[in-house]
Formats: structure tokens, sequence, C-alpha cells
């Protein structure tokens, strides 16, 4: 496929960033690109459960709906979904020729991994209703910030990604929201300057914003319980379900309980057998939402992390549920020195070993990133 040999050459992973590179592409090629109603998915977590929430529903109430979504766990289609299905390798192939018609060679060698598969998603949406495009890193200067924006959801904000975006809260915060435009809702935060910089930047841009649970009514909490029995949610989850559904209440769009049928979004708290569960969360935050969901069972966690997060304060979220942990072996250079995750983890007096293979009558959590999910499900399909 030739996307796929173009898009190996270029890095998944940056050290430093150009921001003005896609702005000034997006003003030159922006005439060629579609214009639906756009909602914006900004946040440290959830964003991919929230967006699928949403796309599914718009879709099953009729409209046309793509959904954009990073990073991908198998293949790459799956970050670009659209009217209930993940694009096919055909579509993308019509695509990725069509923008290369369309950027200078210049600009289609410069763009980044994320910013040219950005473009190549707008371009498959051309006949959409409503895209829900989830921002890959950060808010303001994210490449899917270019887009003129019917609505922004800001999921929970956390410390993640400090290198790009800011040591503190505040930092994080005020980069992502800063991307708002006219309408913005505000998803259940943990930290409370989060509201107070969302005001602020509300102001400054005269944009409207409205916390999540204004727009909810009685009635839909008790559909909102209904969802999430039936879909068997864990508590974070569903509050990225009320997230998703206050998106519709704020478009003023009906929706029914069947409109989010077969909207969970595969590797996200996915149990994949009986005794095994799945998860791409690799934060602080994430942490603390499985610990929640899992509370009361002791699990064997499968697990590694990527050297600039903080592993040691994960793991220890992860201690009260954890039996021993089993480091899946990871090759990719962004991967914790085997020798720091070991010494952290004796100083957390947790056991470990190395990971082989699924024992099936214990119960495993895997979880680190996006990289461990996809190792262990290629062993595991083994």
């Amino acid at each position: 496929m030739l996307l796929t040999k173009f898009l190996e050459s270029k890095p998944l992973y940056y050290n430093e960033i150009d921001y003005t590179r896609m702005p000034m592409i997006y003003e030159r090629v922006k005439s060629y690109l579609p214009n639906p109603k756009i909602i914006h998915l900004i946040g440290t977590n959830g964003k991919g459960t929230t967006g699928r929430f949403l796309a599914t529903a718009l879709y099953s109430l009729g409209f046309r709906v793509g959904h954009y979504t990073s990073p991908h766990i198998i293949e790459f289609n799956e970050r670009i979904w659209c009217d209930g299905e993940n694009i096919s390798d055909e579509i993308l192939t019509v695509a990725h020729q069509k923008l290369q018609n369309i950027l200078s060679m210049e600009e289609s060698n410069s763009l980044s991994y994320f910013e040219y598969t950005t473009f190549l998603a707008m371009l498959i949406f051309i006949e959409c209703d409503y895209v829900v495009l989830e921002a890959g890193l950060g808010g303001e200067n994210d490449a899917t910030a270019v887009f003129d924006k019917e609505l922004t959801l800001v999921t929970p904000i956390d410390i993640d990604h400090e290198a790009f975006l800011g040591k503190s809260i505040k930092e994080i915060a005020t980069t992502k929201l800063r991307a708002m435009q006219r309408n913005t809702i505000l998803g259940k935060q943990k930290f409370s300057e989060v509201y107070e910089i969302a005001n602020n930047i509300a102001n400054v841009k005269n944009a409207k914003l409205v916390v999540y649970d204004e727009l909810l009514k009685a009635e839909d909490g008790l559909k909102i319980e209904k969802i999430s029995q039936i879909l068997d949610l864990a508590p974070y989850l569903q509050e990225n379900l009320k997230l998703a559904i206050s998106a519709l209440k704020f478009l003023d769009i009906e929706y029914e309980e069947s409109s989010f049928k077969n909207s969970k979004l595969f590797g996200r708290f996915t149990k994949i057998s009986k005794n095994v569960v799945i998860d791409v969360g690799h934060n602080t935050l994430a942490a603390t939402s499985i610990a929640d969901a899992l509370k009361g069972e002791k699990y064997i966690l499968v697990y590694n992390s990527y050297k600039d997060k903080n592993y040691k304060d994960i793991l220890n979220i992860l201690k009260p549920i954890i039996r021993h942990v089993e480091i899946i072996d990871i090759s990719n250079e962004r991967i914790a020195l085997i020798e720091s995750l070991q010494n952290t983890l004796n100083s957390l007096g947790i056991k470990y070993c190395s990971f082989k293979e699924i024992d099936e009558d214990a119960k495993y959590l895997v979880f680190g990133s996006f990289s461990v999910v996809e190792e262990f499900l290629r062993v595991y399909n083994e």
C-alpha cells in the first residue's frame, strides 16, 4: 500500500514540533477540504471514548459522521472511522493520491505523520454532516486546531506530555483550552483551576462556555444509567458518555438508549476474555480510573512504560489491585530502561517477572500504553 510506505518514512514522534507549518499549509489548501460541522475534542484522557460515543450516536440518528482518533493499536485504519466502520484500504489509497495532488512535494514531505493524516481524514470525511475530531497533542497548536469548529468538548485535563505542554496544570490547561472557539462544553475536571482557566479564556475569546452537567436533566440521568448497564461501562467511561450526551443536548439533537449500540472503543477498558482486561491508558489519571474500576480484586499487571512517563506514581496508584507485575518486552526507543523499571518496582515492594504467557486461572490487566496493548495482543493472538 503506497500510503503505508509513505507514512513509514515519517517519524511518529518528534523532539521538536514546528507549530507554524500546519496553519500555513491549511490556509493554502482549505478550499479543497470539506466544511462539515466539526466537534473538536481536547483534554488529557477520554477523548477517544467520548468521541466514539458521540460519533456512533450521531450516525445512528441518521447523520453522516466521521471520527478521527489516534493513535491506533493494530492497524492505521482504526484512526479514521466513517459512518459506522473503520475506513477501508481502498478509500485510504484514493484519498492519499488525491492529497498528493493537492499538496506540493515540499509540503507533503514536510508535514508530520499526524499533520498529514489529519488532512487525509478530512478528505475522506468530505460528505459528512458531522466530524468528531480528536486532538493529538495539546490544543491551540495541535494540527486539528486549524479547522473552524462548531463545538469544543473538554475531557479531564491532567499532567501529561510535559515536554511539550508545560510542567503545571495551569500551563497544560491553558495550552489545551486556547483551542476553544465559539462554543465549549467542559467535562468533569480533577483540578478546580481548570474551570477558572476555562472561564478566563472563554471571556477573552467571547466564547460560550458551559459545564456538561448543566445540560443534563433527570431523564438523561436515567438513560445514562441504562446505557451504562447495557454497555457495562466502568465509572470513568460513564463520565465520558455524559459528556457525549451533553454535546447532543447542546446541539438540540434527540437521542435514544439504542443510539449508543456498538459505541465502545476497542482498547479502552476492554474485556477481551473472561480473565483479561486491556486498556491503552498511560498516565496517572488513567491509572486512578482503572484502580477505581477494578478495586476489590487482584490482577497480574502486564506492563511497560515510556521513559518520559511517571511510571513510579502510576505503579504506586495501581499497587492495591496488583498481585505482581509481568514486564512485557517492547521494541521501541521510547521505552524505559528495564533496569530503571525494575528498580522502581523494587522500591515500591512490587514483585515482578517477565511476561511469557497467560494463565487461564489468573486475572490480568494489560496497561501502560498503546504499544503495550499492541504487543500483548500480538502474543496473545498467536
